[in-house]
This record gives structure tokens, C-alpha cells and sequence, in this order.
């Protein structure tokens, strides 16, 4: 008995399935059927498939009305509901008005028909509590997709076309016709007697699909007789080589990266020891986490975060990636900083009336200890001097109290150590290095007489300094604190 074109080709997608892994035993699939030649082809090929001893996979058939076509639109949902009711298939019908989420949005009827198609069509798969959607792209539509893309200026992922097997939300879309031309799903379904309906839009080319499809593809035909061969392969290629950079750019992710609350971060110097290749996509995978839209995401603004991140001079500069995410370069450090991590902490103030003391330092998980020692004969000096910038000892007589630890405020002045006068806080800032965004952090600690006495972490100013006349002093250390959840 002569095979026909129909079970080839169910044959080719189970295996597809299989190899890809594209679906499990008892898995309820939504497929997506608007009546044309692919869909229908794809539902036959689907329900011979489902009804293999021991798969039993649950199909769902699912059309949407979009609204547009009048007439023609409703004589292709009812094509569908028969359709599925002669498979034996449960049937879904939605409507949109694609017109309107036009207006609303501002977006053109290709992408506003296509947003409308997945929302409905997720929105079935939650109902029936389904794995998967299976569409019916075939190996045309992907030359096609990889052409657009190509002429868009795309990159290796956008180049890569659409895969077999894509997570959205908390499905898989599914494409098993992705590797069939159409050539031989129409004669499947001339061969074997499968009616299917025709979409006149399809002759639009005013839609960029269209006119991909219907004028540049054979024009380019002219100088390659297997352009859409050629473009699979390269959309082939391109995957597998994406899959690779994408999964060396997580390894360096994960070794690089620093996240907190909510501010991604990594060094500018090591970044610039990363290849070319996976400086971009490193600074896409970290994109992909913050909440942009795919617009907000081109490479322009890669290119601008990887150059601002890779030249010689340490510097500060601040870059709008949209949707209130801004990329930030403080020194060394490049912070992705998104809407929610953008406010500052709120001013506040602390009074030291007793010791000791601890005294919470808010957004850092730090204290402030403080306690008063009285120095016994002959030990004069075993407090005068405090290591590091995490402690400091002051003169307890020459302070006016009570102390206060307080948030930095605008015009602030410290009187310095070895400097004739004051320097502001903001300078003292800039020459330490200290990134504009922690600055708002670091705590001031001043005296009842408004001076300035310590900026814990960075520098202790000259007001109160031990001296061999002391005969007391106020100790000051920086430490963790014993709940850093408090708040």
C-alpha cells in the first residue's frame, strides 16, 4: 500500500516530538487553529499522534476571532468548530477587538493581532491546565521570520528564528511542522481530502509578512534557488551557537554579578577581561532580568552600557535605560538599578543620650557601638589611636552632648585632620571613592554644637582628638548588627 504525504509526515513530527522532547505522556496540548492550510494539517497530524497506544495526549482545538475580516472571519470559526467536532476535539472560540487594542495602544495590526493571539491562547491553556501550545509555523514562515529579522539588523538570537520549544509564562509554545514546507502540507491535505479555508489577508502586502513572503523572498529567489533552505540552516546554526553564548554568558553571570536589593552589579575591570561577544550578551542577560520592554533592550543601549563600561578612565556617568531602570557607572562599579531600588532612605536621626549605645544604620545591616572609658594612670595612650576607618576615639570632655547619628544632609562640612578649615562631606566623598548611590547610606555622626565628628567607614575629622591630657573617651565602632532583618 502506497504511504501518503499525511503519514510521512505525522511520522517526521513524531519523531521531531520525540528527539525535541516536545511533549510527554498524558500531556493536554492547545492547539492553535485559525483554519488555513497549516493549522488544519497540523491538528489532523496532532490527533493521529495523540492517539498512539500509551501517549494519550488531550488536545484542545482553539480559534480566535479577531475581528477584522466580517463575514470570512466567521465562516473560518465555524469551519474550526466543525472541524474539531469531527476529530472529537474540545473546541474554544474567543473574540478580540484587535482595532481597538490598536488605538489603545499604539501598536501595528501585525503585533496587536499576534499579542491578542498568545493572550487568548494562554488563556485556554490555564483553563485546561495545559503543558503546551502548538502552533503552526513551518519552515517558509521561519525563512521568512530570519529575512525580517536579518533586514531589522538583528543579532545571532534574533537570527536563530523560532524554536521548536520556547517557555512562556508557564507554557511551552510548540512548533512541530518548524522543519515542513508548506509545499508539503498543501499536498497532504489535497492528497488525502482535508478541506481548509483562505485567508485574504494572507494577499496584504501591506503587512511586512506579506510582502516578505509574496515580493522580497522570490525576488531573492533569483540569486539563490534554495533561499528558504538557506535561511533554516542559518537559523539552525545561529541557534546552536546562541545556545552556547547564552550558556557561557550564565556561568559568568553567576560568577560576576552581585545582587542587592534589587541592584545588580559587577566590577567594570573585570568585565573588560570578558571576550567581546560575551561582554553583549552578558549585559542582555542582566537586561532580561530588570522589568524593560523588548524595545528597551536593542543594542544601541547595549553597545552604550558595554562602551561606558570598558574605557580606560575611572568615572561616574548615568544612563536611562527606560521603564525607570537606570544603568549606573559609580568608579569600578556598574549598577543596573531598577525603579523600585531607586528611592533613597529616608532622612533620619538618632540622639545618644546614654552609654553605651547601639545605634542601627538603616539600609546596611550596621551598627554603631558606642561606649565612654575612663583611662587609669599610665595608660594614656592605650586608646589613642583607633585602626581603620571602622572605629574611631574622641576626646569625651571636649564633646557637647548629647551625640547624634544622623543621614547626610545637603552642604555639609567636616573639619579634616592636617587641613586649614573644613571640606564638604561630598568632596571627602569624591576623593574616597565612595559611589554616589551608597553615599546617601553612610551614616554622620555629630556632637550637640552641629560638628561634624565622624563619617563611620571613611574618615574621623579633627574635633575632640586624643591627646595626652585626656582622661576619657568616647569609643566608636562600626559593626554587624545582630539582626540585620530589623528594620
Amino acid at each position: 500500500m502506497k504511504e501518503t504525504i499525511l503519514h510521512r509526515l505525522t511520522e517526521q513530527v513524531r519523531r521531531i516530538g520525540r528527539q525535541e522532547r516536545l511533549w510527554s505522556p498524558g500531556d493536554v496540548i492547545v492547539v492553535a487553529v485559525s483554519g488555513g492550510v497549516d493549522s488544519t494539517a497540523l491538528l489532523h497530524i496532532m490527533k493521529e499522534i495523540a492517539v498512539d497506544e500509551g501517549l494519550g495526549l488531550q488536545l484542545v482545538c482553539a480559534h480566535l476571532h479577531h475581528g477584522l475580516r466580517g463575514i470570512e472571519a466567521d465562516r473560518d470559526a465555524e469551519f474550526v468548530r466543525e472541524l474539531a467536532g469531527r476529530l472529537g476535539l474540545p473546541f474554544e472560540l474567543g473574540h478580540a477587538d484587535v482595532r481597538n487594542y490598536m488605538k489603545e495602544t499604539g501598536k501595528s495590526l501585525e503585533l496587536a493581532a499576534r499579542e491578542k493571539r498568545y493572550e487568548y491562547l494562554n488563556q485556554v491553556a490555564e483553563r485546561y491546565g495545559a503543558s503546551s501550545i502548538a502552533l503552526a509555523h513551518h519552515a517558509d514562515d521561519q525563512a521568512e521570520t530570519v529575512l525580517m529579522r536579518l533586514l531589522r539588523g538583528s543579532g545571532p538570537s534574533g537570527l536563530s528564528g523560532m524554536r521548536l520549544k520556547r517557555r512562556e509564562k508557564n507554557v511551552e509554545l510548540i512548533r512541530p511542522l518548524l522543519r515542513i514546507y508548506k509545499t508539503d502540507l498543501l499536498q497532504a491535505c489535497r492528497e488525502s481530502g482535508i478541506d481548509f479555508v483562505e485567508d485574504s489577508s494572507n494577499l496584504d502586502t501591506e503587512l511586512t509578512r506579506n510582502s516578505i513572503r509574496l515580493d522580497v523572498l522570490p525576488f531573492l529567489g533569483q540569486y539563490n534557488g534554495q533561499l528558504p533552505e538557506s535561511l533554516n540552516r542559518l537559523a539552525e546554526l545561529s541557534a546552536a551557537e546562541d545556545d552556547y553564548l547564552q550558556l557561557e554568558a550564565s556561568k559568568v553571570y553567576d560568577e560576576v554579578v552581585q545582587t542587592d536589593n534589587g541592584i545588580l552589579s559587577l566590577s567594570a575591570s573585570l568585565f573588560t577581561t570578558l571576550h567581546v561577544a560575551l561582554q553583549r550578551r552578558l549585559i542582555k542577560l542582566i537586561l532580561n532580568y530588570l522589568p524593560l520592554s523588548t524595545e528597551d533592550r536593542d543594542f544601541v543601549k547595549v553597545e552604550a552600557i558595554r562602551q561606558g563600561t570598558i574605557q580606560d578612565r575611572p568615572t561616574t556617568w548615568s544612563l536611562d535605560l527606560g521603564g525607570g531602570v537606570k544603568c549606573v557607572r559609580e568608579y569600578d562599579r556598574i549598577r543596573w538599578i531598577p525603579p523600585a531600588a531607586e528611592s533613597r532612605i529616608p532622612h533620619y536621626t538618632y540622639l545618644v543620650e546614654q552609654f553605651p549605645a547601639d545605634v542601627p544604620i538603616q539600609g546596611t545591616g550596621q551598627c554603631l557601638h558606642m561606649t565612654i572609658t575612663h583611662l587609669s594612670a599610665g595608660k594614656e595612650d592605650v586608646l589613642a589611636k583607633a585602626e581603620g576607618n571602622n572605629e574611631a576615639i574622641f576626646d569625651a570632655d571636649e564633646l557637647v552632648y548629647p551625640l547624634t547619628v544622623r543621614s547626610r544632609l545637603s552642604g555639609d562640612a567636616m573639619k579634616v585632620l592636617g587641613l586649614n578649615g573644613s571640606k564638604k562631606v561630598k568632596d571627602i566623598f569624591i576623593d574616597a571613592k565612595i559611589p554616589p548611590s551608597l553615599r546617601s547610606r553612610i551614616p554622620i555622626v555629630t556632637d550637640a554644637a552641629g560638628r561634624i565628628l565622624w563619617i563611620p567607614g571613611v574618615r574621623r575629622s579633627a574635633v575632640a582628638a586624643v591627646n595626652p591630657r585626656t582622661t576619657s573617651v568616647v569609643y566608636m565602632v562600626q559593626t554587624p548588627r545582630s539582626d540585620p532583618f530589623a528594620p
